[in-house]
C-alpha cells in the first residue's frame, strides 16, 4: 500500500506525489530525525516529522510552516552525502531517469524517480499559494 499526497480544489485534483510505500516515507522521515534532529523527533521540523502519515492532512496554515521547514532541509541534505536507496523500486527508479544521486537530497525519490523533497516543496508551495490542505491517502 502506497502513500499519495495530493490537493483538491472541491472535486478537481490539481496536483500530487506517489510518494512510495508508507515504510518508505518513514524512512525519509526517520533520516531526517536522525541526521537533523539529533534523534530528537519533531525538535526542529515539527510539521513534517509529527504528523501522522495515515490519512489526514496539512492544512493550509500549515503549510506555511512545512514550506520553511523544507526548504531548510533541503539545503541541509545538499550538504550531506547520498545514502544508499532504501528500497528496490527506488534504484530501478531512478535508473530508469538517469539519476546517480550525489547529495542526501537527490538520495529520496517518489514512484517516478523524482526528487522527493523537491516534488513536496512544490507540492506545498501550490498549497500555500492557494490556501487549500494537502490531503495523505
Amino acid at each position: 500500500m502506497g502513500l499519495y499526497l495530493c490537493i483538491f480544489d472541491g472535486e478537481e485534483e490539481l496536483d500530487g506525489i506517489e510518494v512510495g510505500s508508507y515504510a518508505d516515507y518513514n524512512t525519509f522521515r526517520d533520516y531526517i530525525v536522525h541526521e537533523l534532529e539529533e534523534g530528537k523527533a519533531g525538535s526542529r521540523f515539527p510539521t513534517l516529522v509529527m504528523h501522522s502519515d495515515c490519512d489526514g492532512e496539512w492544512s493550509a496554515a500549515d503549510c506555511g510552516k512545512l514550506k520553511d521547514e523544507l526548504a531548510e532541509i533541503a539545503a541541509a541534505l545538499r550538504q550531506r552525502p547520498a545514502v544508499p536507496f532504501s528500497s528496490e523500486w527506488q534504484k530501478t527508479a531512478a535508473e530508469s531517469v538517469g539519476l546517480k544521486p550525489q547529495n542526501a537530497f537527490e538520495s529520496f525519490v517518489d514512484v517516478d524517480g523524482e526528487l522527493l523533497l523537491g516534488r513536496l516543496q512544490n507540492l506545498v508551495q501550490n498549497a500555500f499559494d492557494r490556501k487549500l490542505p494537502i490531503l495523505f491517502q
